[in-house]
């Protein structure tokens, strides 16, 4: 991935040959250690610049922490708080009324002289999208690991997205306040679940209602924090003698494990196992960079314990945009592998993450500024429309306000005002040098619901509110159904498509009924299978001709379609080739069963036939569609279900019932197990059967349990189910 350390499976680069690729993309940009990278106008240097993210599972606490991380750092004057519905980053007012995050929000803030640039995302499994886009142009991030729950479901999937694009982590285990608060146990499942090199750099003083404070592993001292203040004094104290054995025991595991994957640490440690503090700081540095260690802190967020060492950590460890190696693209022009260093100097580079419509602004396209710098007033070019577009306004963003700047720097985040062409991953770039990052992929939303205005005077304002919200959101979907005329909206789940409901009344005053959400089905085939059509026809005095051959087979389940060929360009011209791949595209997204798009399909065109003067694109596109649904149709057509993992965090005494319930919604148990004095039941439903779910468990449990969800795989739909879908 761009911009990232490339890891893959167990291939790890060294910390040498890290530092030399990072060395050899500034000086191949003609950038040398003594070359001049940054503009006189920036207010940070590019060194003290950290883009990072805060991500966890819904409820261990981001927000409470982002929260403290700019009252600390004097951003805000005043903590807002989740539960009071007054925090800085969640504005959306649906936000405040549910106490969690929606959309990921944008802010600066400065700490010890460096410029960190925050990005709090959401945890609900609903609103994935926006930590994949926002990992997607983040240098490092921060996991929230709640010190009760541990590693929880939606953690996993965070992680993985994290890992996914080579982002560099910190790890800071929160609510260390609460009872049955286990930091050891937090940093085992880190270790086992998540596969992660998670290494302690502190130690919590106490645990539930005996925490008060945490001792700093480098620097082998107890750090307090003031009671009276909200946490804004941070004292520090020698070593508490009780835990002076277990401290010390935890600092040399810390330096052998960076020393294992740290040569000139090794080197030190072979000399003196005692290390000093500089050289120990320098190689966990380097070591996170690489993705070969994530530093774990402890605190408690919501008592203001903890969060001013997290900020130092971000500074001392995370990367700045030199740190990682030079953003890669391909030119337009030619296909050309291309490269751009982090430097105000270099051409333009950015990527568009996340569109959003301001009542105040109009649209707006959140952008991180790889090289170059982005100017007011300066025309900016869009590859993939090939189309110029003229810069208004330029903003810093802080969760829903905005300061206007005149220019975005090399490694900065910030708001382009009014471009109407650009959508969410799309390059910013110069027309005269070109180039194309690689853009960002998204699920496909597994729920769907029909929605209509209730008078015909909020027709209009409804499309254009669904266009506006399908601008932003790229696992928002609308359509107009073939048969009967409706517009169907499709989601990410029923909280995603509540939430859409609600902004349609609330920010564009559309009154719009909706019907009961619907599982977005898939089609596949069981088996290989083969198709034929021959396009004869005469249309507007013109004959058209195209005979087509198609075999299909089954792919991995995940691996999604492919189209191949399988014939010479004597047989099917190349000119003909983009005709029919849009052919079978287009047959692929309408499916033969019941109009559900196909996937984890393999598509082979095997023959073919042509006329000497009646063929053309046009033509072969038609066969194509036609074909590929002859081929499914002999192919052992299947209807495909979503299927959820649930995990549900019951008392003992209502296992049972909740048990038998799963088993009453077709589910499948992968595990129980006990946490604290709970059960904690992770199951396999699929998604029709868990419709209106918090309501049952509320009622089987009397409101003491609790449930998280997410996308798992697509699976067969029952045979005694499949016809009563398909005759709805």
């Amino acid at each position: 991935m761009e911009g990232k350390v490339p890891i893959i499976g167990t291939f790890r680069l060294s910390i040498k040959e890290m530092t030399n690729a990072v060395k050899q993309q500034n000086n191949k940009a003609g950038k040398g250690p003594d070359s001049k990278l940054e503009a006189d106008g920036r207010d940070h240097a590019l060194s003290s610049v950290r883009n990072i993210g805060i991500i966890a599972h819904i409820d261990a606490g981001k927000t409470t922490t982002s929260e403290r991380i700019l009252y600390y750092s004097g951003k805000v004057h005043r903590i807002g708080e989740v539960h009071d519905g007054t925090a800085t980053m969640d504005w959306m007012i649906q936000e405040q009324e549910r106490g969690i995050t929606i959309t990921s929000a944008a802010t600066t803030c400065f700490w010890n002289d460096h410029q960190i640039n925050i990005i709090d995302t959401p945890g609900h499994v609903d609103f994935t999208v926006e930590v994949e886009r926002s990992l997607r142009v983040l240098d490092g991030a921060v996991g929230v690991f709640c010190a009760v729950g541990g590693v929880q479901p939606q953690s996993e999937t965070v992680w993985r997205q994290a890992t996914k694009y080579q982002v560099p982590r910190l790890a800071f285990v929160n609510k260390m306040d609460r009872m049955g608060a286990n930091f050891k146990k937090v940093l085992s499942e880190m270790q086992e679940k998540l596969g992660a090199p998670a290494v302690a750099i502190q130690l919590p003083v106490g645990e539930a209602e005996s925490f008060s404070g945490v001792i700093d592993l480098i620097k082998m001292r107890g750090i307090t924090f003031s009671e009276g203040d909200m946490g804004s004094k941070v004292g520090y104290t020698d070593m508490p003698a009780e835990l002076a054995a277990e401290a010390e025991e935890a600092r040399a595991a810390l330096i052998e494990r960076v020393a294992e994957v740290d040569e000139e640490l090794l080197e030190a440690y072979m000399e003196n196992s005692d290390v000093s503090e500089q050289a120990l700081v320098e190689a966990l540095r380097r070591a996170t960079i690489a993705n070969h260690i994530v530093p774990v802190l402890a605190g408690s967020s919501l008592k203001n314990k903890g969060v001013q060492p997290l900020l130092d950590a971000v500074v001392a460890y995370l990367p700045s945009p030199l740190d990682v190696p030079a953003v890669s693209g391909i030119s337009p022009k030619n296909e050309e592998q291309l490269e751009r260093a982090a430097s105000d100097f270099e051409p333009l580079t950015g990527l568009v993450f996340k569109m959003a419509t301001d009542k105040f602004v109009g649209k707006l396209a959140f952008v991180r500024i790889y090289s170059g710098q982005l100017k007011k007033g300066q025309n900016i070019f869009n590859p993939r429309t090939r189309k110029r577009e003229r810069i208004g306004r330029l903003l810093r963003l802080h969760a829903n306000h905005r300061e206007d700047v005149d220019v975005l720097y090399a490694g900065e985040i910030g708001g382009m005002v009014g471009q109407k062409l650009f959508t969410t991953g799309d390059t910013v770039c110069p027309e005269n040098d070109p180039i194309v990052l690689e853009t960002i992929d998204f699920p496909e939303p597994v729920i769907s619901m029909a929605i209509e205005p209730k008078t015909t005077a909020d027709k209009d304002a409804l499309v254009d509110a669904l266009q506006d919200m399908a601008d932003e959101d790229p696992t928002f979907h609308t359509s107009i159904h073939e048969e009967t005329g409706q517009t169907i909206i499709q989601g990410m789940g029923e909280l995603h498509l509540e939430i859409i409901k609600d902004r349609i009344l609330r920010e564009y005053k559309v009154q719009a009924n909706a019907g009961r959400p619907m599982v977005a089905y898939r089609e596949s085939v069981s088996k290989k299978g083969e198709g034929r059509f021959t396009f004869e026809r005469e249309i507007g005095g013109e004959n058209l001709f195209a005979s087509l051959t198609l075999q299909v087979a089954p792919a991995a389940a995940g691996a999604g379609n492919t189209i191949d060929f399988d014939v010479s360009t004597s047989i099917i011209p190349t000119e003909y080739r983009k005709g029919i791949e849009e052919g079978i595209a287009d047959a692929l997204l309408t499916g033969v069963l019941g109009n559900f798009a196909i996937i984890d399909t393999k598509v082979t065109v095997i023959g073919g036939q042509t006329h000497a003067t009646d063929s053309s694109e046009v033509a072969f596109r038609s066969a194509a569609v036609m074909a590929l649904r002859d081929a499914v149709g002999h192919a052992g057509p299947i209807l495909l279900e979503p299927i959820m993992l649930l995990e549900i965090e019951t008392p003992e005494e209502h296992l049972g019932d909740v048990m038998g319930d799963l088993n009453s919604r077709r589910g499948r148990i992968r595990e129980i197990k006990a946490t604290n004095d709970l059960q904690v039941v992770q199951a396999d439903v699929p998604l029709a059967e868990v419709f209106g779910y918090a309501t049952s468990l509320r009622s089987l449990t009397k409101g003491r349990a609790s449930y998280t969800m997410e996308p798992q795989a697509f699976e067969p739909v029952p045979a005694s189910m499949e016809n009563s879908i398909l005759n709805r």
